[in-house]
């Protein structure tokens, strides 16, 4: 296996998914010769031509609205939103129009051909507009799926899953790990499961969840636990909705304690419908109050981002009380 970072692995899986079936088309805003902002979409263009890869203009509304028609008319679609921040102009288009699509046609028309990528997340200083996490969003919309990889291999695997899904899928990628996460990923075309969450550590004493770029924080928390005598499962959940509580309630029953961790804000963030399905499940079981260690209720600052930030610290120390309830 070839070792990539994870905007080489996503940049693999376009190519591959390009180049095994020619309905695959990329677009959004500079995402032909200049190869997205980030650079996800290097070279596709000059490989398969400008009819299947380019830009568009800088209307998000209309990114997503195109994607729609492409997809509807059997085409399949991947548009790119800049950055996740951005990705509220289309709100509209996505939670009215591409998650009701099939619904309200009666089956007759869908748009499950259409995937939607946005990096998304903090930690590289990029303060408001460049840094949340606005995942809970859409998680509240029948008809999506919402998924969110943690590593290369888990990027390229995903996304060619999430391409070929046969419903809509937005793939927040989080970008404070493009370069700063590598890893051996098959340069084989593969896919890995939706809806499926993935046991990364296996332990007794309480189950962390998190995804994304947050599940570098819980494993960090878990190693200075494990320092403690505290040993921790963790759980990536990787798809948003729908997500895998029957995995996460199995791990509850065993470790009888959880913690859930994302970056967004508290309020109204998916860490509470987890914690509110997950007390349903095992009430009788639990040893103590479900944890959740966010984002704060603020706009995303810049100079104060990391208080804001949930880091391995805030984890750590959250599940020290969650121990010792």
């Amino acid at each position: 296996m070839a070792k990539r970072n994870m905007l080489q692995a996503i940049n693999e899986a376009l190519d591959t998914a390009m180049a095994a079936d020619e309905k695959v088309m990329c677009f959004g805003e500079d995402v032909g010769g200049f190869g997205g902002v980030f650079r996800a979409t290097s070279n596709l263009q000059e490989k398969f031509g400008k009819a299947r890869c380019f830009n568009t203009p800088l209307v998000e509304q209309g990114i997503v609205g195109f994607a729609n028609g492409l997809a509807s008319q059997g085409s399949i679609a991947v548009a790119e939103i800049q950055f996740a921040d951005y990705i509220f102009p289309a709100f509209d288009q996505i939670v009215n129009e591409t998650a009701k699509f099939r619904y309200r046609s009666g089956n007759l028309f869908n748009v499950g051909g259409l995937t939607i990528r946005a990096p998304y997340g903090g930690g590289i200083s990029g303060g408001h507009y460049h840094s949340q996490s606005p995942e809970a969003y859409f998680a509240h919309t029948p008809g999506l799926k919402v998924v969110i990889p943690r590593n290369p291999h888990q990027a390229k695997g995903l996304l060619l899953a999430s391409i070929r899904d046969p419903d809509p899928v937005i793939f927040f990628e989080p970008k404070r790990l493009y370069r700063a996460s590598s890893g051996e990923v098959p340069e084989s075309d593969y896919e890995l499961p939706l809806g499926e969450a993935e046991v990364t550590r296996e332990g007794s004493d309480i189950t962390l969840v998190a995804w994304g770029a947050q599940m570098e924080m819980a494993e960090k928390a878990a190693d200075l636990a494990d320092k403690e005598g505290i040993s921790c499962e963790i759980i990536d959940l990787r798809t948003i909705l729908p997500w895998d509580a029957e995995t996460v309630a199995e791990s509850v029953f065993k470790t009888g304690r959880l913690l859930v961790t994302h970056e967004a804000p508290l309020t109204g963030g998916f860490a509470g419908e987890i914690a509110a399905t997950i007390q349903e499940h095992c009430f009788l079981y639990l040893e103590s109050p479900i944890s959740r260690v966010t984002g704060l209720d603020t706009p995303f600052p810049l100079t104060l981002e990391k208080e804001y930030m949930p880091d391995h610290l805030k984890i750590f120390e959250a599940i020290k009380a969650s121990v010792n309830f």
